[in-house]
């Protein structure tokens, strides 16, 4: 039986599931970099807030027992690893924005999601060398790339 060797992509194109979480994950960029920043500034207060609130009350809504400590320490725990979820998700989209050729897709997504703006603002902002539709195409360029 003799083994037959493909050559595949070193680079594989994106599938349709994959170009949506881009989108979804692009979209909510900014908020997750604000989120981030938050908690790297303020992680001594939210943890005290969690401990002295009533935030910690229940952590569960379903709960028939609250142990406001233990729930605080929960709570606390969940923000850490969904700031460490935010940390690995914009460093990738980082990463994937940097690896963009096309300069025009690279800019149209720097500002449409990186900076955060609208896509009314968008066009706007490239209102005098690409129109409405070509802004639309390079962004769409940029997601699946």
């Amino acid at each position: 039986m003799a083994m037959v060797w493909e050559q595949g992509e070193l680079f594989p194109t994106a599938n349709e599931t994959e170009i949506q979480r881009t989108k979804f994950l692009l979209c909510k960029f900014k908020s997750m970099t604000l989120l981030m920043s938050d908690y790297e500034r303020f992680t001594r207060d939210m943890q005290q807030v969690s401990i002295d609130g009533e935030v910690a009350r229940r952590v569960e809504q379903d709960e028939l027992h609250a142990d406001k400590a233990a729930n605080a320490v929960i709570l606390i725990e969940k923000q850490r690893w969904v700031y460490e979820q935010y940390l690995l998700y914009t460093g990738v989209i980082w990463r994937a924005v940097g690896l963009i050729q096309d300069d025009d897709a690279h800019r149209a997504i720097q500002h449409r999601y990186i900076e955060g703006h609208s896509f009314k603002e968008t066009v706007m902002f490239f209102r005098h060398g690409m129109s409405n539709s070509t802004i639309r195409r390079k962004l769409s360029e940029g997601t699946g790339s």
